[in-house]
């Protein structure tokens, strides 16, 4: 597992993501939700990339309108999708367990909770057995759909984004593989941490298997 901390998180996962998507004529990424990745979808929009290159699904999602204020979906097009080039043809709501997905993703951008949950996969849940591609999760504000470990690990990259000091002994316990988490078993084909100083003390390469 690669770890890269930095002074701004916003700036550093903006031009990881891009360097990512260079050059490719296909550029297949799966997105996060939640106020983190937020920031960094912003940095991204200011960015003159070839976005018409790019082809969006999400990792996870709550079962709401597209418009609903928990929307996944409607902060990354706030953020993100509404302000590039990006032909609506190549974005893939998460909708439905029968969502279409690529065959394997260039990148997954993931986030981890207070508790170690990644995508929308929690401790002790039975998502975490899932074989299908796709798995509906009963939470207490509204059920979630959520991509799986196969298909998680099956991606070229998967991409952590960690800001706060809140999550710095949680990132920590991921990047040493604490089995009880849920983000631990993420095996993409690599596996990055992009974390802020908050959240990470200096930058340093971390390797695990």
């Amino acid at each position: 597992m690669r770890v890269i901390v930095g002074d701004d998180l916003a700036e550093l996962g903006a031009g990881w993501i891009a360097q990512r998507a260079e050059g490719q004529a296909q550029f297949a990424i799966s997105l996060a939700g939640g106020s983190t990745p937020r920031v960094v979808y912003e940095r991204l929009a200011t960015l003159p990339l070839a976005w018409e290159a790019w082809h969006v699904w999400w990792g996870d999602e709550r079962m709401v309108d597209p418009d609903h204020a928990d929307s996944n979906e409607r902060m990354a097009r706030e953020a993100l999708l509404d302000r590039v080039g990006i032909p609506e043809s190549q974005i893939t709501p998460l909708r439905g367990l029968d969502t279409p997905l690529p065959t394997q993703f260039d990148v997954v951008l993931l986030g981890i909770g207070s508790d170690g949950h990644t995508a929308s996969l929690f401790p002790n849940d039975a998502g975490l057995d899932a074989t299908a591609p796709i798995v509906q999760v009963d939470r207490p504000d509204h059920p979630r759909l959520s991509i799986t470990y196969p298909v998680i690990n099956a991606a070229k990259c998967a991409v952590f984004l960690a800001s706060g000091e809140g999550k710095r002994e949680i990132v920590k316990r991921v990047i040493e593989r604490d089995p009880a988490l849920p983000a631990s078993h993420v095996q993409a084909g690599e596996t990055v941490v992009l974390a802020d100083r908050a959240a990470l003390e200096g930058e340093r390469e971390a390797a695990s298997s």
